[in-house]
């Protein structure tokens, strides 16, 4: 890498003015989007590197965002929230932006404490990772701090959600099982513990509904509290067909506890996840997903964070990114 190359060794090298390139490397208007992309690649090829701190003291910027994460979700069995976190490091480093993980403990959540690093004035912004308290949201929603959500959604209609489309997937997903002959099915998932849980419930059930297919009480089988934390599976004392885990994690969890009552998959049952994280890889067999796309999640809420702290938008809403049906060896088909 060439050491000390200025704008103007860019500017020079292309035949246009320094202005210019300071605009394009800025993402400034009056430069086209075709020259932009043009002087950014010089640039990099020139071994060019923008002074951040001297940018953010000059504009007012941090260039940091702060990546908020539930204590609840950054245990070990939580490969899926650190996965994301690293999709998000990496599409933040495109936008020239680096992201700062923030813990949410369950103690400063109970008592309303916005993260430190937004008090500091750390960050530009904040993009909350995984489900949060209504009280919490509030408290986020009241603030300064631009925000976007991301893998759940509120009621707040100003602040923008990003998720994958759990209710579509988990319905394509319902219909599938369907189609290789099912028609017991149990939902494994706690209905009241996220909005992503409670959309995927309404999907498995829509198909249900147009399949006439009825779904008892006892099929409806919790996995966790209302706050996040793991319980026993109390399974139901006939066994459906197939059971329908809201994430990857909890059908790992419950192959491993039917195969420690003697019940085998897929050949006695069958299971099927979602998200298309670690687990369902490492289960035996390997699991019936539906796959989220996290970069294109990360970056559509990298996209909505940057626009609210430059101001160019007002809001846009839940935004949802369409998952892929994954068929692994989970499922058996029976005899209609």
């Amino acid at each position: 890498m060439k050491p000390g190359v200025t704008m103007r060794d860019v500017a020079e090298k292309l035949g246009i003015s320094s202005v210019t390139v300071s605009k394009a490397l800025n993402d400034k208007e009056g430069v086209s989007e075709e020259l932009k992309e043009k002087i950014k690649q010089v640039a990099a090829e020139m071994g060019y590197q923008m002074n951040m701190v001297a940018k953010s003291m000059r504009e007012g910027y941090t260039y940091n965002i702060g990546v908020v994460v539930s204590e609840r979700f950054t245990s070990k069995s939580h490969s899926f929230y650190l996965k994301f976190y690293e999709q998000i490091s990496q599409v933040l480093e495109e936008f020239k932006y680096s992201a700062i993980l923030h813990i949410l403990t369950v103690g400063d959540e109970a008592s309303l404490t916005l993260p430190r690093i937004y008090q500091e004035r750390k960050v530009d912004g904040l993009i909350v990772l995984g489900q949060v308290g209504k009280e919490y949201i509030q408290v986020l929603a009241g603030s300064s701090a631009p925000l976007a959500f991301l893998d759940f959604y509120t009621e707040q209609s100003t602040i923008d959600c990003v998720i994958t489309d759990n209710f579509y997937g988990m319905y394509e997903m319902t219909n599938y099982l369907i189609q290789c002959g099912h028609r017991k099915l149990a939902f494994v998932g706690n209905l009241y513990a996220t909005s992503s849980i409670q959309d995927r419930f309404l999907g498995f059930y829509k198909s249900l509904l147009e399949h006439h297919i009825p779904l008892l009480p006892d099929n409806i089988i919790t996995d966790r509290d209302e706050e996040g934390w793991w319980v026993d599976f109390q399974l139901p004392e006939e066994l459906p067909t197939a059971f329908v885990c809201n994430c990857d994690l909890v059908a790992y969890n419950l192959i491993l506890s039917l195969n420690k009552n003697g019940v085998r998959v897929p050949e006695d049952c069958s299971v099927v996840g979602f998200d298309n994280d670690l687990f369902s890889t490492l289960a035996s067999p390997q699991v019936t997903t539906v796959e989220v796309n996290m970069n294109e999640m990360a970056r559509t809420a990298a996209r909505s964070i940057i626009r609210k702290i430059r101001g160019k938008t007002s809001g846009e809403g839940r935004i949802l990114v369409k998952g892929k049906l994954l068929i692994r060896d989970s499922v058996r088909s029976i005899e209609v």
